[in-house]
């Protein structure tokens, strides 16, 4: 029997009811993800249409001691419009103003917090290669801003918050305001923040990466092999010095903070010259607004060769041809199908929380902390030393309840370390 649907009047109360919690929330996000310190400086990219939940933010930072907070605002109707009016050469520079914007902030030391919250369509038919060349402009220019995240000079976090267009999206069988408020609700739960300590949660949560991260650390694999019954043949080489990492993230000056809420991943950057085989997605890619179905890659010395997909291979044609380093893979991450997010049964259209239901893999940028002392070296030297650079960074999910991930040794040796879509222990 099919629940009895919200009336609006039910859901404006149920909302108003979450309103401890939401405090609870925001003040996660600002005590944990981005551990913000007294006089600090921090910056909130936000959805306009959630300002409501923005100054909830606002409010949590000068509770903490913020010196100040700049508020960058996100709105998918006027991006849209911006890449409906303007030429493809407006988005292949970024404008001066924002470059100074984000690469001050980030040399004086900033923490920024990105809350996600976005239409998967918005941007449905709009020409891939203006994302595309956005996208590669900002990372290219805004280099301050991009290294300080990327090299632990910055603490930093992504977490959801909901509209309306995705709410639907997920919940196409609700009216927007329960389907608004039922978002709200699972963004909750599955990032632990529905109890009444939500920052003690994510203390024992961080615990809960050591014991995996100890294993993998510990047996140094040479490569991982996967494979599932959906045509995944694919082996993925690991680089000399490579260090799994998951959970809570380290500034060079020592602070800690969480990059993702929701994070269930354990993650490395492979080598990027030794991927063979093929692999097969397990859900949809959201990228830039549009959307890419039931797609495949074929890897060659760790090069994509080979690809395809149902829907959106155009988007994928931009985001592999980005630049030299984004047809290798930069991250592999690996995600038990025991996690709340895949226990939820829902698919979020949003990479921040499907990507951490599911084992995935990245084209792109690499990690300098995913290698011994990687943080102190170049991008020339990481470069040499296997791990990929690139001006994107694209998470795609391939795990699958009959997925199985093999470690492999030097000597061709196979340790089981996935088994049917979760780890061997569970």
């Amino acid at each position: 029997m099919a629940p009895i649907p919200m009336t609006a009047e039910e859901c404006r109360l149920a909302t108003e009811a979450l309103s401890d919690q939401l405090d609870l929330y925001a003040n996660l996000l600002v005590r944990k993800g981005v551990s913000l310190r007294r006089g600090q400086e921090l910056v909130l990219q936000t959805p306009v249409e959630r300002a409501d939940f923005a100054r909830r933010v606002v409010a949590a930072a000068y509770r903490a001691g913020a010196g100040h907070v700049t508020v960058i605002w996100k709105d998918d109707e006027v991006t849209r419009l911006t890449y409906e009016n303007c030429d493809l050469g407006f988005f292949e520079s970024t404008p001066s103003w924002q470059v100074e914007q984000l690469n001050s902030l980030a040399d004086a030391g900033a923490a920024f917090l990105f809350l996600e919250g976005s239409d998967p369509s918005a941007l449905k038919r709009i020409d891939p290669a203006k994302p595309a060349a956005a996208a590669r402009a900002r990372n290219t220019e805004c280099r301050a801003f991009r290294d300080g995240m990327d090299f632990g000079r910055n603490a930093w976090c992504i977490a959801g918050v909901p509209v309306r267009a995705w709410a639907h999206e997920v919940f196409p069988d609700l009216s927007q305001d329960e389907a608004l408020y039922r978002l709200w609700v699972l963004i909750l739960e599955v990032s632990r923040a529905d109890g009444e300590d939500p920052e003690s949660a994510w203390e024992t949560h961080n615990a809960s990466f050591e014991k995996t991260k100890r294993f993998l650390n510990s047996h140094r694999f040479d490569a991982l092999r996967y494979e599932s019954e959906n045509g995944t043949n694919l082996t993925v080489g690991l680089t000399d010095g490579h260090v799994w990492d998951g959970g809570a993230g380290r500034t060079q000056d020592g602070v800690t903070f969480f990059p993702n809420i929701p994070t269930e991943e354990v993650f490395t950057s492979p080598d990027r010259q030794r991927a063979d085989g093929v692999v097969y997605s397990s859900l949809p890619l959201v990228h830039s607004g549009q959307t890419v179905r039931d797609f495949w890659l074929r890897f060659e010395g760790g090069r994509v060769v080979d690809y395809g997909a149902e829907q959106g291979r155009e988007v994928l044609r931009h985001i592999i041809e980005t630049d030299e380093g984004s047809c290798r893979l930069g991250e592999v991450a690996l995600v038990s199908k025991n996690t709340p997010i895949r226990q939820s049964e829902t698919l979020f259209f949003s990479t921040l929380y499907d990507e951490n239901a599911s084992c995935h893999l990245a084209l792109g940028n690499g990690f300098p902390e995913c290698i011994m002392g990687g943080v102190s070296l170049s991008k020339d030297a990481l470069l040499s030393h296997g791990v990929n650079q690139s001006s994107t960074h694209v998470d795609f999910m391939i795990g699958s309840d009959d997925l199985n991930i093999y470690g492999v040794a030097a000597d061709g040796t196979e340790t089981p370390v996935f088994v049917n879509g979760q780890w061997t222990w569970e």
